[in-house]
């Protein structure tokens, strides 16, 4: 007996798009078959997906739940958590999130996966995984837990070239400590996801304009410039090319990351482009609109040109994937810093991914269906090593599987979504929704119901494959 058949939808599977049958049998997908060949008596239940798109759930590899936050007061704060997170996620069909395990202490990084996963483990809705990330001086014990914890299921590290703000000294990791970390990341099959800002030149401009009077966040595109993310690029890349190392470049926000990044494509260096949905959708422009701060992330927004070069990037394998930095917070602590130093990071926005990127990719440039999952969902997964467990619509793959109905047209509203009481996506056009999310065989969304349980998230070790790691394989 099957748990469920998924009847008639336009299915997305790793060999192309046609209307199929999506079988489910516990936690796994069973079998694709043409319409109808098992008959409904071998089923608990049928679902009819005609004239809906049936693809694999949404990976989002880059959200920050539990995340500290610095006020312009001193004080500090935290996002909001995977309990919010999650649900919010599985609501806009995305299944799986990528978190951090942050050494903020001088702890073993074995002590910080404990403590991260008093976070997440039975609070999360949704499965979900750590990038280390490492901040400052990097000891030589460090070094060490990394050959350990690399090939063991924690295969992605997190590295700053910057401070980001003037007022976060500490994060930025220096190149010879970056040099010693990607010689282990090389030798343990694991890869580097990097946050790239020239750092001698985000502090200068900090710097200039404060002596200027210039500190509205409005003039964060000058702190946080394409230049910057140029710079810092082309040094991180060649590092990673004297020893070889794979690179996962976050957030990509300028036309000259993606062109980094492109270059060292064509030359056969394993490095693979993150974008998020705000740097491709809003732009330095949007700062000057009422709360401008909702649109803002690190690095900033960037140019119209700059989005161009993203789009362009999607589209001959510079950018591989589109993520959110997530944020969860309210509107007050998102906007409640308004200069250039202190202005609130990060967004709310992983609810609405799916549905914005099919608008924009499917509908309005007319991308493939498979390319549009590609982007939001299959690469991440295989870059990150959880392919084909993730990230496909397979026989013997999880049944993470998001249904989107073509036929709801709208815009995004905030009473639909249900993270933070406010949206940057509020009143973006909207021509599909997610009226069905499946977590490992569980209907955990149905026609706007939930139906999930915090226990239902699984954390997920990981395995890099070779293809990946060896050169630019997507």
């Amino acid at each position: 007996m099957f748990d469920i058949i998924l009847r008639g939808g336009t299915v997305v599977t790793p060999h192309g798009v046609a209307v199929q049958d999506v079988v489910v049998k516990g936690e796994l997908i069973e079998a694709i078959t043409n319409p109808n060949a098992i008959s409904s008596e071998k089923a608990k239940r049928c679902v009819d997906t005609a004239g809906k798109i049936v693809i694999p759930g949404g990976i989002d590899p880059h959200v920050h739940c539990k995340w500290h936050m610095p006020m312009p007061d001193g004080s500090s704060t935290y996002s909001g958590g995977p309990e919010v997170v999650s649900k919010a996620a599985l609501y806009g069909g995305t299944t799986t999130l990528l978190d951090f395990a942050a050494r903020t202490e001088d702890i073993p990084l074995k002590d910080v996966i404990k403590k991260r996963d008093e976070d997440w483990i039975d609070n999360c809705y949704c499965d979900y995984a750590y990038h280390l990330m490492l901040l400052g001086d990097i000891e030589p014990p460090v070094l060490k837990e990394l050959e350990e914890l690399i090939p063991n299921g924690y295969p992605t590290v997190k590295i700053f070239t910057t401070n980001i703000t003037p007022s976060r000294a500490g994060r930025m990791v220096h190149f010879g400590d970056i040099w010693e970390v990607f010689k282990i990341i090389t030798r343990t099959k694991g890869l580097g996801v990097i946050h790239a800002e020239d750092n001698d030149l985000v502090m200068h401009m900090y710097e200039k304009l404060i002596r200027e009077g210039r500190v509205s966040f409005h003039n964060l595109a000058e702190v946080h410039s394409a230049l910057s993310e140029d710079l810092s690029f082309r040094r991180v890349i060649r590092l990673a090319e004297s020893e070889n190392t794979p690179l996962y470049m976050m957030h990509v926000s300028a036309g000259t990351g993606v062109q980094a990044i492109r270059e060292a494509r064509a030359k056969g260096q394993p490095i693979y482009g993150e974008t998020l949905h705000q740097y491709m959708l809003y732009n330095s422009n949007d700062y000057k609109r009422e709360n401008g701060q909702i649109y803002h992330t690190y690095p900033s927004l960037k140019s119209p040109a700059d989005q161009a070069e993203l789009w362009n990037g999607t589209l001959d394998g510079s950018i591989n994937s589109v993520a959110t930095d997530e944020i969860c917070c309210s509107l007050q602590l998102k906007t409640v810093g308004d200069r250039i130093d202190d202005t609130t990071g990060g967004n709310a926005g992983v609810e609405p991914r799916l549905s914005v990127m099919y608008h924009e990719m499917v509908t309005q440039r007319k991308y493939s269906l498979e390319r549009f999952v590609d982007l939001c969902s299959t690469n991440a997964a295989k870059i990150m090593g959880m392919y084909p467990r993730k990230g496909a619509i397979a026989v013997g793959s999880d049944a993470d599987i998001a249904v989107l109905d073509p036929t709801i047209k709208k815009t995004v509203r905030l009473e639909d979504l249900h993270e933070a009481d406010y949206s940057p996506w509020e009143g973006h056009d909207i021509t599909a929704w997610p009226v069905m999310t499946v977590l490992r065989g569980k209907i955990v969304v149905e026609d706007g119901n939930f139906f999930g349980d915090l226990s239902d998230g699984k954390y997920l070790d990981r395995t890099i494959k070779e293809d990946i790691l060896s050169g630019p394989a997507l």
